[in-house]
């Protein structure tokens, strides 16, 4: 083995990690801020109001993270086709640990009245920029690093950093419940899970200081093809595929936040269930997730990302009843059955989505198309979704509309996927070409 073969290598492994520890510490964060908005952050920062009206209030401070996440993306995407990959990765980290950490820190409505929820809506627009900046940069990076004929795989390690990010977030937070108890959780402890989150800054800043930019963003920088501004440059160049690869996320995004946040309120508030015994079954699903992301992104390489996805929408429609079907028997087997699968239906479409996305865009102009079109299905899909789902339970007092909401973001999706253009050479496997197009 040549030392050109080893430095490569190297090269992929440190690109590889890098993604990976970045989005699992930025959705650690992002994470962490559903759950206490489902558990606790009504009464700290919403007091007064009716249960419905604080449970509204918080799920719409989460949306305002999601509103700033497209932001975040052209921000960064722009630096990030201009100056590159690692030095954008860098700082998009940081922000997000940044605001992380501040709202661990932060007085409540008791302590300092209105102020309280404006800070904490400030904060969270500093996450939501921050998260919208890492996803592009985190997949690029281990997407061109990788091996071109597996793109799908390559391109769903930062994927992991969902599921991980949910298994941290939730895992501390069931630690934290466990020590300090149900009231000492409400009353501090919910502030540690977010305090203690810049112990790994270090670790993913360390990671990150040793990765080598990515070849394809090297050699545009070496040919002078540099796009001056790529957010308006996209913009110009491929609109379609902005719009579609938002309005394609739908069936992933949408449910996903109902079934990792509203599920919380959906089962405690409505169903009166153990929120440890939610938690213990978000936590096991989200463990499932490290092997069935990548598993999934494999399976793209081999029959094609539309083939894969497509499969992952339809089975998430079917199962939207069903889903909630099992969640209303309040038998503690079928209700972690239902949050398992769910998950497990979300991750056959998350494993393919990145390079699904990625490869629809010019290689001088990816970061900000890839990023702009995954981060506006959060104002679409992600963020409205709890608030809608919480509306639909109060008027309707049952589940029957929420899982047709779902099936209807199921629909959407899979004619935005049948809409979305194919890939024009952007791989060199042939089999896989053909897998996409017979599609």
């Amino acid at each position: 083995m040549s030392v050109q073969e080893v430095t490569r290598e190297q090269a992929v492994r440190r690109a590889t990690v890098a993604s990976v520890v970045g989005t699992t510490i930025e959705w650690y964060d992002f994470f962490l801020y559903g759950t206490a908005a489902a558990l606790v952050f009504p009464h700290l920062f919403f007091p007064g109001q009716s249960a419905f009206a604080g449970v509204l209030a918080a799920f719409g401070t989460q949306f305002v993270g999601f509103v700033a996440r497209p932001v975040g993306a052209a921000i960064f995407g722009h630096y990030g086709d201009r100056i590159g990959r690692k030095t954008t990765l860098m700082v998009t980290l940081f922000l997000m640990a940044f605001g992380t950490v501040l709202i661990g820190c932060l007085p409540t409505y008791q302590s300092i009245g209105v102020a309280a929820p404006i800070l904490l809506i400030l904060l969270r627009i500093i996450q939501g920029v921050g998260v919208g900046g890492e996803w592009g940069g985190s997949v690029l990076l281990s997407m061109e690093w990788g091996d071109q004929k597996r793109r799908g795989l390559s391109a769903s390690w930062p994927q992991i950093g969902v599921p991980l990010g949910l298994v941290l977030s939730t895992g501390v937070v069931r630690l934290t419940t466990g020590v300090t108890g149900t009231d000492g959780f409400a009353n501090y402890g919910w502030r540690i899970p977010f305090i203690i989150s810049i112990l790994l800054i270090g670790v993913g800043l360390f990671v990150r200081l040793r990765v080598i930019e990515s070849p394809e963003f090297e050699a545009i920088r070496k040919s002078g093809k540099v796009v001056k501004n790529p957010l308006m440059e996209v913009i110009r160049r491929q609109p379609l595929q902005i719009l579609l690869s938002a309005l394609v996320r739908t069936s992933e995004q949408a449910p996903f936040y109902l079934f990792i946040t509203f599920v919380l309120t959906y089962a405690v508030k409505h169903l009166h269930l153990n929120s440890n015994s939610i938690l213990d079954d978000t936590l096991i699903a989200a463990a499932l997730g490290l092997i069935s992301v990548p598993v999934f992104g494999r399976l793209s390489d081999r029959f094609g990302r539309r083939r894969v996805y497509g499969t992952g929408i339809l089975l998430t429609a079917l199962f939207a009843f069903p889903y909630f079907g099992l969640l209303n028997t309040g038998n503690a087997v079928l209700v972690a059955v239902a949050i398992i699968v769910s998950l497990i239906l979300h991750d056959i479409q998350y494993g393919p989505q990145a390079a699904l996305i990625a490869e629809s865009f010019d290689a001088d102009i990816r970061y900000t198309g890839a990023g702009m079109g995954y981060q506006l299905a959060s104002v679409v899909a992600g963020g409205p979704a709890p608030l809608i789902a919480a509306a639909l339970l109060a008027h309707y007092g049952n589940s029957t509309m929420i899982s047709i909401y779902i099936i209807i973001c199921c629909a959407v999706a899979m004619t935005a996927l049948i809409l979305l253009p194919k890939i024009s050479g952007s791989r060199s496997d042939t089999k896989l070409v053909e897998a996409e197009r017979s599609f």
